[in-house]
């Protein structure tokens, strides 16, 4: 199917947020809203969101993709995650300004940007689906585990390192220097979540995913340690256990991708799997 990319601009608060909005020829009453992890903006790392913006309005959904205040073109102070808010408010505005026919919007996040949209999606009746990507529930604590668990584990078996070794070239100072810091990092995060002096981002992206009402695809690369501390902590944890079984959420992983997806066949995969869940081929029928 034939679309177009449309440049907009649309205000937020006093600062200009600009973005394009991939229109079909004919569109469907469902749409999508990217927002992006950072620190990026709206083309994404090897243009992904482009692609996959266009990937699914050449079967019939809007997608529009935008700069936060202080990225990209877009005007304003620099601001993280977990104060986007407003921009995605406005974003989901603007999406349905230009195309009034849209019934039903969904957000997509990679990485942080899934954070951010976990975060608000449950503020806005708009919203009816979630698509979370490599989700960032990242703590310190939980970054040392997962190294730990995984870096070190696939180090050690790499035929490499042990050449290295038997040339004599391993920095074993270093390296115990390295692991010691992670040791610590990790009791320590424990001992501060058992104290519970601050409330850990993956305990609000859960308390966000408990109150959203919508429907839930995660998606998972088999190579990338974010999505790891995700696994990671959806076994360890039974609040997350629960939510991820429940009737409303899909989980897909695409073993061997990375974090961006850089490859086209797993691009490709992963916009097949949003199509399904998307239920564009019914929709069209």
């Amino acid at each position: 199917m034939r679309y177009e990319d449309r440049a907009l601009c649309f205000s937020c608060g006093d600062e200009p947020l600009y973005g394009v909005l991939s229109m079909p020829q004919h569109p469907l009453p469902r749409a999508v809203v990217i927002v992006v992890g950072g620190p990026q903006y709206r083309a994404g790392s090897h243009r992904q969101f482009t692609l996959i913006a266009r990937g699914l309005a050449m079967h019939g959904i809007p997608v529009l993709r935008f700069d936060y205040r202080g990225m990209g073109d877009s005007g304003g102070d620099t601001r993280t995650f977990e104060n986007v808010g407003e921009d995605i408010h406005t974003a989901v505005d603007c999406l349905l300004r230009e195309a009034p026919f849209v019934q039903e919007v969904v957000l997509w996040g990679l990485c942080d940007g899934a954070s951010a949209a976990l975060f608000y999606a449950h503020r806005d009746a708009r919203i009816s689906g979630l698509v979370l990507v490599n989700p960032w529930v990242r703590t310190d604590a939980g970054a040392a585990q997962t190294y730990l668990k995984h870096y070190y584990r696939n180090r050690f078996l790499d035929a490499a390192l042990w050449k290295k070794i038997g040339r004599g070239e391993f920095d074993y100072t270093l390296a115990l220097q390295s692991f010691g810091r992670l040791v610590r990092s990790a009791l320590q995060g424990r001992a501060r979540a058992a104290t519970g002096d601050v409330l850990p981002l993956p305990d609000r992206m859960l308390d966000g995913l408990r109150r959203f009402q919508g429907s839930v695809l995660v998606v998972l690369s088999g190579d990338d340690l974010t999505a790891r501390e995700f696994s990671d902590l959806m076994r360890a944890s039974a609040g997350w256990r629960r939510q991820m079984h429940s009737s409303r959420v899909q989980r897909f992983e695409l073993r061997g991708a990375n974090h961006t997806f850089s490859r086209r066949e797993w691009r490709e995969q992963l916009l097949q799997r949003m199509r399904e869940w998307l239920g564009i081929d019914e929709a069209m029928s």
